[in-house]
């Protein structure tokens, strides 16, 4: 299990489609958690209703086979984008 925090910048918070597109790549389990509240990165719907907003802190977690990978490349669209 790989993870990071990271704290959003962006005014609009986390783009949920682009992130869960690039969530879709790999194999491992990608998940997105603030306040105690967990969810796929994968489902557009489900990152939405987090409602993560500038400022905010976020925790990302990636499990399995290309976690290395996964967390790697959802911590560098991250910091390039959000």
């Amino acid at each position: 299990m790989k993870q990071f925090q990271y704290t959003i910048k962006d005014e609009l918070g986390v783009h949920a489609r682009p992130a869960g597109l690039l969530a879709k790549q790999y194999t491992s389990a990608i998940t997105i958690e603030k306040n105690g509240k967990t969810c796929d990165m994968r489902k557009l719907m489900a990152v939405m209703g987090m409602g993560i907003r500038q400022g905010e802190t976020i925790t990302v977690t990636a499990e399995g086979e290309d976690e290395a990978a996964a967390i790697e490349a959802v911590e560098k669209f991250l910091t390039e984008n959000v």
